[in-house]
Order: structure tokens, then C-alpha cells, then sequence
């Protein structure tokens, strides 16, 4: 489609940066123009909580119910039981029924900050494949279903494509994933007449399987359409730092560091992070991106309170930035800071600053954190330490009773003796 979309869901994502392939751009438009478009993405189970990784399908599928439009949420209770091999370099761990149920539970509740569910017309909807892939039966599956895919082709996805040609394992559960993901998409569009699923690029040939067993088993037209994977300017996965993955759940990661990590988003980025990530008008992203030099940093800082409040709520948000304020602006140790308990006994008897660098979570490992300390990034209450051994004992707590750890200039944590 060389025109600008009719549609305001379309018009919207492409605005924003959202789209990178669409099976049938024209028709998918024209129906997003006449109709409510039923949509759905899908996210297995693999750890109780999903990661900054997967904002980018979280805020499609807020666009499409801001758009007038009802979105899917498709829990893979069933598909997790598998594992999908797109983008994988080995198999998965497999988990329990109660392992995936306790998964789900915390993911589903992410979701309740993006979207909106109920029952009416364009509320979202949350299903969970497990409903019909648990009780299916082999043979009739493979008869009714398998026909209709093509060994060969499917041998031509990347994402088994590159397991063969690296010559890692590639198991038979994985190979069946795409015809179940396949098999979803029908069964949503009988259920709750879902017409489009929609993905990340690395998707594409699970999405276009399930259009095509749509038309060829029920005679159904069906749409996909991808986006691109995010990674950072400087080419970083996206949601993934020294410390480890960005957890879009409290439990996993704190409002504090959740806040941090757009805070500190490299500046060639700050526009199509607000784009993607935040609700705010294109017109006013456009004036915050046209800054340039130290103005930039209240550009990131907008992109941080705007993430954080769809993310944890506005009040997260607000005392994130206030923790901020206090810790870089006042040199104070604000009270959202991660705070690492430790008993007095043991600082009495003293503690490896690298150890507690990674007991605060700053960094990941304690080899990450000799490294930081000798290459100058380690600093004790402020003060940078050229000790990797030099030990943190009570001698070390501040003014305001606690002691005050830095990893670089923009992260930071509190240790409170107890």
C-alpha cells in the first residue's frame, strides 16, 4: 500500500513505527474501516512475568483497542508445553502444569495496565490455548490438520532453518510448534471470530501458516502482520542489560530500575521509544526528539514517566523520578533506590564490595563486578574504590544509616543493616 491507510488502527501503528509486514495490507484496511477487527497475539508461559522485550506486541494490542478494535490475548498454556524455536538457539526447559499456571497468573496481570477487559464490543479478551490443544487427539489431529502443511516449506523457516545449519538439536516437539500455533489462530477465528494475528517478524511463517490453514480447512480470510524486532541503535537486544532482563512485573524488577532503563535510553533512540512505548501525541514526540544536547536528557526523562506509568501506575512513576531527583540532582539516596538488607553481624565482620554489588542486583555476577570496580565504575557512598577486595563493614554506614553502592554514574542501591 503506497497510500496512507483508512483506517485509524493502521494509519496509527504505521505512525508509529509498528509495522513491518501485512499479508493482505489493502483488505485488512478496508475492514478495519467497515468493522470491529478481532486481533490476537500470543505469549507462552516461560517465566511468571514478561520482559521489556514484549512491550512492543503489549502496546500493538493497545493501539488496535484504542483504535475501536478488540484485541486477543492468547496465554500459552498449551504451546509452553512445547516451545517455540523461532529465534532459539536450543530447546527450552519444559515446566510443569503448575510451573505454567503460576506463570500465567503473573502475566495476566500485566496486562490488566494496557488493556481494557470486559465484555463488551472491544474489550480485550484473554484466552488461553490450553482450552483446546489439551485435549487433542493425535491421529484425528494429524489427519484433519497435517495434511495441510508442507514438510519441505516448513524445513525452509528461518526458525528451523538455522538450528539445522548450525547443526544444533532441533526436537520433534519444537518441529510440531508452528502447526499448533497454526491450529490456534482457527480456533480463535470459530470461537471469537479473530480475523488477524499479529506478531514479531521472527513470527512470519508461524502467522502466514495459520492464515493459510484458515482458507484452506473453513475457508476463512484471515490477515497477519508483523513488526520489527527492536534493538537498540547501538544494535542491543532490546530489554536486556548487564544485570539482566527488564521485567515488566514489581517483583521481578523495581519501578525504580524500570524507570532507569528508558531514563538512560541512548539519545539516537528517545523518539521511536516515545513512538512505541508511550501514549503521547506524534506532534509532541516530534518536538521532544528535535531537542538536542543536554535538553535530550528531559526528553528521556519524559519517556521514562510515561513508561513506568502504563507499566506500574502513575504513583510509581512519581516517586520514581523523585528517587531520581534526590539521588542525581540532590546526591541523597532516594527512598524507591533498590535496598539490600544485611544483617549488622556480618558487616561487623565485613563483606566483599564486589559481593554486594551483586546482591543488590547492579550487576550480575560477581566477576561482572571485580571488572566494574577495576575499571573504576564501583563507588562506595559516593566515592569511587579502586579495591576489588576492599571489604564494606558498619565503619561505612552514612549519615542517614544506611550505605549508599553505585555501579557507574546511573545505577545505584542502598544496603540498610538490620
Amino acid at each position: 500500500m503506497t497510500t496512507e491507510p483508512k483506517s485509524t488502527f493502521l494509519r496509527e501503528i504505521q505512525a508509529r513505527g509498528f509495522m513491518h509486514q501485512c499479508t493482505d495490507l489493502a483488505a485488512l484496511d478496508d475492514l478495519a474501516t467497515s468493522k470491529v477487527v478481532t486481533a490476537y497475539i500470543g505469549f507462552d508461559a516461560t517465566a511468571d512475568s514478561l520482559h521489556v522485550g514484549s512491550l512492543v506486541q503489549i502496546m500493538l494490542l493497545r493501539r488496535l483497542q484504542q483504535a475501536g478494535h478488540r484485541p486477543i490475548v492468547l496465554m500459552g498454556g498449551g504451546t509452553t508445553k512445547i516451545g517455540d524455536p523461532s529465534g532459539k538457539e536450543e530447546s527450552r526447559k519444559l515446566l510443569s502444569e503448575t510451573e505454567i499456571g503460576q506463570n500465567i497468573a503473573g502475566i495476566q496481570r500485566i496486562f490488566a495496565r494496557f488493556l481494557n477487559f470486559g465484555s463488551g464490543p472491544t474489550d480485550a479478551v484473554m484466552a488461553n490455548n490450553a482450552d483446546w490443544l489439551d485435549g487433542l487427539q493425535y491421529i484425528p489431529f494429524l489427519r484433519d490438520y497435517g495434511r495441510h502443511f508442507s514438510v519441505n516449506r516448513m524445513l525452509s523457516f528461518d526458525s528451523v532453518k538455522l538450528r539445522l545449519e548450525r547443526e544444533q538439536p532441533l526436537s520433534f516437539l519444537e518441529f510440531n510448534y508452528m502447526i499448533l500455533q497454526a491450529y490456534d489462530f482457527l480456533e480463535l477465528a470459530r470461537r471469537h471470530d479473530c480475523v488477524l494475528q499479529m506478531g514479531g517478524s521472527d513470527q512470519w511463517g508461524n502467522i502466514v501458516n495459520g492464515v493459510e490453514l484458515g482458507r484452506r480447512v473453513d475457508d476463512r480470510g484471515l490477515f497477519g502482520l508483523t513488526s520489527p524486532l527492536i534493538t537498540t541503535s547501538s544494535g542491543a537486544k532490546m530489554g536486556k542489560t548487564a544485570a539482566g532482563a527488564v521485567w515488566l512485573n514489581a517483583e521481578r524488577l523495581s519501578p525504580y530500575d524500570y524507570w532507569q532503563y528508558f531514563r538512560n535510553t541512548e539519545d539516537a533512540d528517545v523518539g521511536r521509544f516515545l513512538r512505541l512505548f508511550t501514549d503521547l501525541p506524534i506532534d509532541e514526540i516530534a518536538r521532544l526528539e528535535a531537542r538536542r544536547g543536554a535538553e535530550i536528557n528531559e526528553a528521556k526523562i519524559v519517556l521514562a514517566n510515561e513508561t513506568t506509568k502504563l507499566a506500574h501506575g502513575a504513583d510509581a512513576a512519581g516517586a520514581a523520578a523523585e528517587t531520581a531527583r534526590r539521588t542525581f540532582v540532590e546526591g541523597g539516596t532516594g527512598g524507591d533506590l533498590p535496598m539490600l538488607e544485611v544483617p549488622r553481624g556480618e558487616l561487623e565482620r565485613g563483606v566483599p564490595l564486589f559481593e554486594l554489588l551483586r546482591r543488590t542486583g547492579l550487576v550480575a555476577s560477581n566477576g561482572e563486578a571485580r571488572r566494574l570496580i577495576k575499571g573504576g565504575g564501583g563507588r562506595l557512598n559516593d566515592a569511587p574504590i579502586a579495591d576489588e577486595a576492599r571489604a564494606v563493614g558498619l565503619g561505612d554506614i552514612n549519615d542517614d544509616g544506611i550505605i549508599k553502592l553505585s555501579a557507574g554514574k546511573k545505577r545505584h542501591a542502598v544496603v540498610r543493616p538490620v
